[in-house]
């Protein structure tokens, strides 16, 4: 049993003022450097992708002398759909065994492997195509998806995000409480406030 990884890191990070969201870094390790290395060492037995656009170039250095491939999105500004559709393309075509996979973004910095294998625990335990992590209330990235899903993710157009497909397949869906997802750095105060208690 194969899971792939999809790490979404190719935002523009409007929000910033033109600053890179993924080359924040928290405690000495840029977010999305975070993100690949929590990836791997979740060990679910499929590669691991990171989809990258804004400021490629100043990016992927930081992913240097980790196993993880790097997925150009030329069409990023598009919205989050685009990196999920290129990020699935690549994921299939490096392995195409893959029968489920996780989708998650580089800007939560207390997201562990441990959740990411509590997802793939959960799948299992409960036969749901879509597990999804809970937080404030509402089902939240990293999420799991059975390789089914695939296809009605890559249908995803614009700013829709994998949680359409979530919510459209309720039915089909367990969770996994995780407050400290919560914490996704979209603001600097949030940016600020993070690097205060650490």
């Amino acid at each position: 049993m194969l899971t792939g990884i999809i790490i979404l890191a190719a935002g523009s990070s409007k929000r910033f003022g033109g600053i890179s969201k993924q080359l924040l870094s928290i405690n000495g390790t840029s977010l999305v450097r975070h993100a690949a290395e929590v990836a791997l060492a979740a060990n679910l037995g499929g590669p691991v992708v990171v989809v990258l656009g804004d400021r490629r170039e100043q990016v992927a250095p930081e992913l240097d002398g980790l196993a993880v491939t790097l997925i150009d999105n030329p069409t990023h500004t598009d919205g989050v759909a685009s990196s999920v559709k290129i990020g699935l393309a690549g994921l299939f075509l490096m392995e195409p065994r893959i029968d489920k996979f996780i989708i998650m973004p580089c800007d939560q910095p207390y997201v562990s492997a441990g959740l990411l294998q509590q997802l793939v625990v959960t799948q299992t335990e409960t036969d749901k195509g879509i597990v999804a992590t809970r937080y404030a209330d509402q089902v939240h990235m990293p999420a799991l998806f059975a390789r089914r899903y695939a296809e009605p993710l890559a249908a995803l157009t614009a700013d829709k995000a994998p949680k359409w497909v979530i919510i459209k397949h309720k039915n089909d869906l367990a969770e996994v409480g995780f407050e400290l997802a919560a914490i996704d750095l979209d603001l600097w105060t949030q940016v600020e406030a993070l690097k205060k208690n650490d």
